[in-house]
């Protein structure tokens, strides 16, 4: 089975940043032009690419939409994007511009016929759901509101409404860089059909074979490759290896 290690690329007010937990103005990291830091991981080896419009998670608006085109016209990547996708609309018009995966988290869990009707027009490879979970409660509008359901009865429902995939990010170790609980994801994806991208706290090389290990289907990197804790190349080789 591959693993796939997906670069982050999380967008707020037009930069690239690194949060804690997802609490805004908890950045550890914050640059400039985040198409050069796409391009940097590009030219680095990876062949995927994880964007979250971080403003549109919060305030339901895809306000760094013109920044999320120019990575996905420049780049030959397979990428994922989520963060403010509110209606078939914003996610129809995604998949239209060449993104090839669409996280659906707030929109899903408030209407998950959406992910039948998507799963159904363009396939459901194409169409992931994501469960951040917070002590384990899943949580929605920007990881604002915490819900009474966990993980995995959430993620068989969607399961059921034809969801390719899921994203289950332990909020618990985001940004943290202090590494992973891999028992959270191992019990996912026990439970569940579909393949399960990790994401939260990882650090070192280690916890992607630990992940790997536990069934997961690839992991989402942020915090710990924009401050060299994590090699990315060496990382990439391993997962390869």
């Amino acid at each position: 089975m591959s693993f796939d290690l997906f670069p982050a690329v999380d967008l707020r007010g037009g930069r690239c940043v690194q949060l804690v937990g997802g609490v805004p103005g908890s950045e550890v990291v914050s640059l400039d032009d985040p198409l050069s830091q796409a391009v940097r991981w590009a030219e680095m080896g990876s062949s995927t690419l994880h964007i979250i419009d971080l403003d549109g998670a919060i305030q339901g608006a895809r306000v760094n939409a013109p920044i999320l085109e120019e990575i996905v016209e420049t780049l030959d990547l397979f990428i994922q994007v989520g963060g403010g996708i509110r209606s078939r609309k914003d996610a129809s018009s995604l998949l239209d511009l060449g993104v090839d995966r669409v996280i659906l988290g707030t929109a899903a869990l408030a209407n998950p016929l959406m992910v039948s009707d998507l799963a159904a027009d363009f396939g459901k490879d194409r169409v992931m759901v994501a469960l951040d979970v917070r002590r384990g409660k899943v949580t929605t509008e920007g990881w604002q509101r915490d819900l009474e359901k966990g993980a995995i009865e959430l993620g068989l429902l969607f399961q059921d409404r034809g969801a390719g995939s899921i994203l289950f990010t332990n909020i618990d170790t985001e940004g943290q860089v202090r590494g992973i609980d891999p028992e959270p994801t191992r019990r996912l994806v026990e439970a569940v059909d579909v393949p399960v991208v990790a994401a939260g706290g990882v650090t070192t090389i280690d916890d992607l074979l630990t992940l790997r290990g536990a069934g997961a289907a690839g992991a989402v990197v942020g915090t710990a490759i924009y401050t060299g804790r994590l090699d990315f190349k060496e990382a990439l080789s391993a997962i390869r290896s």
